[in-house]
């Protein structure tokens, strides 16, 4: 049974579980219980679904029970498949292939330290069967935070280039680049078709080294308007 499977079958049996035994207990003549109302009972039980459901919403969207801290992209090196602790509690194959994997990234402005960083989440990225998946795989997805890395570069760069000090205006700069983030996230897995086109994985692995080399002047997330070429 996978990992997220198990979950979901804990989440249901520590609702439900209860609620047999005590119904079985009952029946046998073990513990008596005053009578109930049955539309009391339906109730109950619906507010337990819907409890349930959620729970098990919250957990596909960020695994808390087993939850590790957003990475920066100063710790690059250090991330592998091991860091991917996400839950899918619903996909079980991509395009026909058991073995798959997401990442999620953000870009983060930081008032109180006058900075804008690109975060890994790894209680929100999810790979099935880590122990086979490939390491094209894994090189794949963390493109995918070169990629958010860039743009965090791009923004860090208008903003000490405008030498802009106001928050609201350096969220507009970050959310501008962020539409084009995500549309060069969404063509990288287009046209690798998800790291399965090689010639294409490679292509594109040159193309972003080269984007992070042109911008490396702004890779310190700390915005600092003395930087010398």
């Amino acid at each position: 049974m996978a990992e997220d499977e198990k979950i979901t079958l804990i989440i249901f049996s520590s609702i439900y579980l209860p609620l047999i035994i005590i119904q079985f207990l009952v029946y046998i003549g073990k513990i008596k219980i005053p009578k109930l109302n049955f539309k009391k009972i339906l109730f109950t039980n619906l507010i337990l679904l819907v409890l349930g459901i959620i729970g098990i919403g919250v957990l596909s969207h960020t695994n808390y029970l087993d939850y590790e801290k957003p990475i920066p992209y100063s710790e690059y090196d250090r991330i592998n498949f091991q860091n991917f602790r996400g839950l899918e509690l619903f996909q079980k194959e991509f395009q026909g292939s058991k073995y798959f994997a997401y990442v999620v990234t953000s870009i983060e402005i930081d008032e109180k330290y006058d900075s804008v960083e690109a975060y890994f989440y790894p209680s929100r990225s999810f790979v099935y069967n880590n122990k086979s998946a490939s390491s094209d795989l894994l090189t794949h997805e963390l493109y995918h935070f070169k990629i958010t890395e860039i743009f965090a570069r791009k923004t860090r760069k208008k903003i000490i280039e405008k030498k802009i000090s106001n928050f609201d205006e350096r969220k507009e700069i970050l959310n501008q680049n962020l539409i084009e983030e995500q549309n060069f996230q969404e063509l990288y897995d287009y046209e690798t078709y998800h790291s399965y086109v090689y010639s294409k994985q490679r292509e594109f692995e040159k193309r972003i080294d080269s984007l992070l080399l042109s911008l490396n002047k702004y890779k310190n997330p700390k915005l600092s308007y003395n930087e010398k070429n």
